[in-house]
C-alpha cells in the first residue's frame, strides 16, 4: 500500500498540473526527457498516444526510482488523419479548419509506473468524441490569435474559450479533454493504494 507516496507527474503542462491539484495529493511536476513518437513511427493513433504516455513516465525512472510516476499524452484523430500539437499559428488555423463541421476523436492516454521490479506500466486510454461547429477562416484566425493554442492537440483549449468552437461532446471523462483523465488515473492509483479520499489515513 502506498497512500502517502509522493507522486511524480511527467509533465510541466499547466493544464495537467491544475487537474492534479484537484486531487489534493502530494506530487511533483517534472519535465519528461522523452522525444515523443510521431505518426510516421507509429501510425495507429491509439498505439501512439499510449506509447508516448509510457515513454514520458519511463524517462524519469532513473531520477525517481522510489516514486510512482504518471505520464499522459493526447492526440486528435479525424477521418484517418492524426493531429498533434500544431506548434505554429498557421498550422493551428489549418487544424481548426480541417476539424470544423466534423466529429473527431480526442484520445488521451495515462500511464502509471510503480516502484520496484521492472517498473511495469499500467495504461488507460480514454476516448471522447467532439463535434466542432462550422468555422470560417476568420473564426479560426480569431480564435488562434486570442488563445494561442499552439501546444494543444487539435489547436483548441476546450477548458477555456475553445468551448465556443463546439456543437457537442460525448465521452466518459471530460477531464481527459483537458489533458489528464482523472477518472482513469484514480482507478489506476487505487490499484496501488493511493486514494485522495484516504490520504490522511495511516498506512
Amino acid at each position: 500500500m502506498l497512500p502517502a507516496m509522493k507522486l511524480v507527474l511527467a509533465s510541466t503542462s499547466p493544464y495537467r498540473r491544475a487537474l492534479m491539484e484537484r486531487l489534493g495529493l502530494t506530487y511533483e511536476a517534472v519535465a519528461p526527457r522523452f522525444v515523443e513518437k510521431t505518426t510516421e513511427e507509429i501510425p495507429d493513433p491509439r498505439a501512439l498516444v499510449q506509447e508516448n504516455a509510457v515513454g514520458k513516465a519511463r524517462s524519469l525512472v532513473a531520477d525517481h526510482p522510489e516514486q510512482l510516476i504518471i505520464g499522459s499524452d493526447q492526440v486528435v484523430a479525424c477521418e484517418g488523419e492524426v493531429f498533434t500539437k500544431p506548434g505554429s499559428h498557421e498550422r493551428a488555423v489549418a487544424q481548426l479548419l480541417r476539424l470544423a463541421g466534423a466529429e473527431h476523436e480526442l484520445l488521451t492516454a495515462v500511464a502509471v509506473l510503480v516502484p520496484g521490479g521492472e517498473r511495469a506500466a499500467k495504461v488507460a486510454l480514454v476516448e471522447n468524441r467532439l463535434r466542432m461547429r462550422a468555422l470560417t477562416p476568420a473564426d479560426a484566425e480569431a480564435y488562434v490569435r486570442l488563445e494561442q493554442p499552439l501546444g494543444c492537440a487539435g489547436a483548441y483549449k476546450f477548458e477555456q474559450l475553445g468551448i465556443a468552437l463546439f456543437d457537442h461532446v460525448r465521452g466518459d471523462d471530460p477531464t481527459a479533454i483537458v489533458g489528464l483523465p482523472l477518472i482513469a488515473l484514480l482507478r489506476l492509483l487505487r490499484q496501488h493504494g493511493v486514494d485522495p479520499l484516504r490520504r490522511g489515513e495511516a498506512s
